[in-house]
């Protein structure tokens, strides 16, 4: 399940959007048997150590179902409307550098002690620690700062369609290269990746969506996160489980 990090809607500030953390957690009590994650957290609207502390709870409290998606926060509108200050991107994938090895030595010290350039924490234990660290994936696009981020830091990256699939395979690439200078194994940092896309509705429509599902396995996809709008029925999402999901299922 993944749950995006807005406090309102993008059409209107009126439109209901309920607030991530809270609902993930109400997920994983609902759900006792999925994986979790944040579609993805902006780093700037809750203090990184108190991010590192609900992360390592809500991993212990799901059974290591847990991971932490992350990104640098772009939506400049909200940072303001609710009193953030909206730094430039530079500023901002900074500061996620910081929140990420701070998350990462809260989970595994007893006296946490980290200096960065934006955020620092000295002995803020975070009792009790996760038995399993949960994953960390990156939510960036941009092949300057970004991409070379997840490269060197991330477990996971969270991708987007945002062009066509050449240029996607580059930023791909940019990853893995990135990971290679940092002396990782590129094939270890794995990949989902965002769909927006309508329910099929004919089974010629399921079958192209399986297909290209294949595909996108084929170049290395991992993860994907659906967003199918607002379905007014259950219908499709039933012929989509069936003629999408389990196939797809019993080729991987």
């Amino acid at each position: 399940l993944w749950i995006a990090d807005h406090f309102y809607g993008f059409d209107s500030p009126t439109d209901p959007f309920m607030e991530a953390w809270t609902t993930l957690t109400w997920l994983a009590a609902k759900f006792p048997d999925v994986m979790l994650c944040h579609h993805v957290l902006g780093q700037g609207y809750r203090n990184p150590a108190l991010t590192a502390k609900m992360a390592a709870t809500l991993q212990v409290l799901s059974g290591n179902r847990f991971m932490l998606g992350i990104g640098a926060g772009w939506r400049e509108d909200e940072y303001l409307s609710y009193g953030y200050e909206f730094p430039r991107p530079a500023v901002r994938f900074a500061q996620l550098e910081d929140l990420i090895h701070i998350c990462r030595t809260m989970w595994t010290s007893d006296n946490p002690i980290y200096e960065g350039k934006h955020y620092s924490v000295s002995g803020a234990a975070a009792p009790p620690k996760p038995s399993v660290m949960p994953p960390i994936c990156i939510g960036a696009y941009g092949e300057q700062i970004g991409l070379p981020m997840v490269g060197r830091l991330a477990d996971v990256w969270n991708s987007s369609l945002h062009g066509n699939e050449d240029q996607w395979i580059k930023k791909r690439d940019i990853v893995r290269a990135s990971a290679q200078q940092a002396g990782r194994d590129p094939k270890s940092i794995e990949i989902s990746l965002t769909i927006e896309r309508p329910l099929p509705t004919t089974d010629s429509e399921s079958a192209q969506f399986a297909d290209d599902l294949r595909h996108l396995i084929e170049l290395d996809v991992s993860h994907f996160v659906l967003d199918f709008g607002h379905p007014k029925s259950t219908e499709p999402v039933l012929r989509f489980i069936e003629q999408v999901m389990q196939p797809i299922k019993t080729d991987f």
